[in-house]
């Protein structure tokens, strides 16, 4: 169920919001007037949603080469490359 807060409550409990944003580790829709606004989350959340669609990017590649009649990247190798590179961003 998605956390839905008012944009009065980013101004005046901003820090409560960050630590639902860390706890949940889910987004936190902001409404202003009763419309959404804005979306909070924690950069924890931020980068696994970004290596995500990295990931998603590099599969659509490697279908398309595949279709291509190219040599597919063993999915070991992908998987370690992807491994290396979540390390990388952690630290």
């Amino acid at each position: 169920m998605p956390i839905i807060r008012p944009i009065s409550d980013l101004r005046n409990r901003a820090h409560e919001i960050s630590e639902l944003c860390q706890q949940e580790n889910q987004p936190v829709f902001i409404t202003k007037n009763g419309q959404g606004e804005l979306v909070v989350m924690s950069r924890e959340h931020f980068e696994q949603m970004q290596a995500r669609l990295d990931l998603y990017e590099k599969l659509s590649v490697a279908e398309a080469e595949e279709s291509g009649g190219e040599r597919p990247i063993p999915h070991r190798a992908v998987m370690i490359t992807q491994r290396r590179r979540l390390r990388a961003r952690r630290s």
